[in-house]
């Protein structure tokens, strides 16, 4: 996938200016620079979230899956409505709730749980949706080192050789999901 940009701004600060960026199909790409220079900004317009720019996006995904900085999980319900919103198959929201470390908590209330669980099960919710195209806005917030190595693991086991194009400010990270491309803004 490759982007071009014209432009892109918010009100008068230009973001981006003839900037281009390819991001290998089938592996795992990250996105790396200091807070406030376009990263996220770059994964929405890459994802189709964002339109306004002047510039296009070459072989756009056709079914991408988003993983927010933010959980944006619905706090007053509990983890496994949360996870059925993008699923009716309760077996597999169970099975995924088991696999990022949920499991005995999906009658729990989102408000109850820690912001790494939290983190966890919208990482779940994310992988229980079908993508040709999976980003993530620094997917390990919240999360200790080996539940950073078990969730980059899942997610690559999961996402196969489909394309993850992820933002993170950790080299670390970078290494955990396997990147074979880093672009830094």
């Amino acid at each position: 996938m490759r982007i071009d940009i014209n432009e892109k701004h918010f009100g008068e600060k230009i973001i981006f200016h003839h900037a281009s960026f390819t991001f290998p199909d089938n592996s795992c790409s990250v996105i790396a620079a200091p807070s406030g220079k376009g990263k996220t900004t770059l994964m929405r317009m890459l994802s189709g979230l964002d339109r306004d720019y002047d510039g296009a996006v070459d072989d756009p995904p056709r079914s991408p899956v988003v993983l927010f900085q933010e959980d944006r999980l619905v706090e007053n319900i509990s983890v496994l409505s949360n996870l059925k919103a993008v699923t009716d198959d309760e077996s597999s929201a169970l099975s995924m709730l088991s696999r990022v470390g949920l499991a005995g908590e999906e009658r729990s209330r989102v408000s109850s749980l820690s912001g790494g669980m939290k983190r966890r099960a919208a990482i779940a919710r994310a992988l229980l949706v079908d993508f040709d195209v999976l980003f993530l806005d620094e997917p390990f917030t919240g999360l200790d080192m080996d539940t950073k190595k078990d969730i980059a693991s899942l997610i690559l086991e999961i996402a196969g050789n489909r394309t993850v194009i992820a933002i993170t400010h950790s080299a670390e990270e970078a290494t955990l999901l396997r990147a074979s491309c880093i672009i830094a803004l």
